[in-house]
């Protein structure tokens, strides 16, 4: 039986997706409600648009994890796994390019 994502794990994803899908709505709309040369009805018109959007679709939303265990401290972001996951796959050998230092 296969382990089962963890909820972390999957909601990062979500958040990531999100942001991804809104990226550009969101930053034009940022962009003319911090705009201080245009009308303050036009900005403040932005700024509800601002607020229909999501929780997800905030770029602070997203945090790196891991995508074994879901630990969200010590993450290696090149392999995206923690350093204790990150340990277990390197010894195991599957981890191409990685390998135990010896001199």
């Amino acid at each position: 039986m296969p382990p089962r994502p963890n909820v972390r794990v999957l909601r990062d994803i979500k958040a990531r997706k999100g942001v991804v899908d809104n990226e550009i709505s969101r930053r034009a709309y940022l962009y003319v409600a911090r705009n201080q040369t245009l009308p303050a009805q036009v900005r403040y018109q932005a700024q509800l648009q601002l607020n229909t959007f999501g929780r997800y679709t905030r770029p602070t939303t997203v945090k790196n994890r891991c995508t074994v265990s879901g630990r969200g401290r010590g993450v290696i972001s090149e392999f995206g796994l923690c350093r204790y996951q990150f340990r277990l796959k390197a010894l195991a050998g599957e981890l191409p390019g990685v390998q135990k230092a010896s001199w």
